[in-house]
């Protein structure tokens, strides 16, 4: 089953995914991301310590974890260009 997860994202990563040139996540793996599932990245100001308001969708198009070199507990996530 798909989920939709909401998370914080910070400058320059924000705009790269905005704009379709990065397509990878590294997360610590707290969700169960599955493959399908939905990231609303939510740019996040660590000046001001707020939302700006700005956000992006994406879709998971893979999962990798449990990989040698992977610090235990996070993960890749290839993502889909803005949907």
């Amino acid at each position: 089953m798909m989920k939709v997860h909401e998370l914080k994202t910070v400058q320059p990563f924000f705009d790269q995914v905005a704009d379709g040139s990065k397509k990878f996540e590294l997360r610590k793996n707290d969700r169960d991301y599955k493959w399908g599932d939905i990231l609303v990245l939510r740019e996040w100001s660590n000046g001001a310590q707020v939302y700006t308001g700005s956000n992006v969708c994406v879709r998971v198009t893979g999962v990798l974890d449990q990989f040698v070199g992977l610090q235990q507990g996070y993960c890749i996530l290839s993502i889909s260009k803005p949907i």
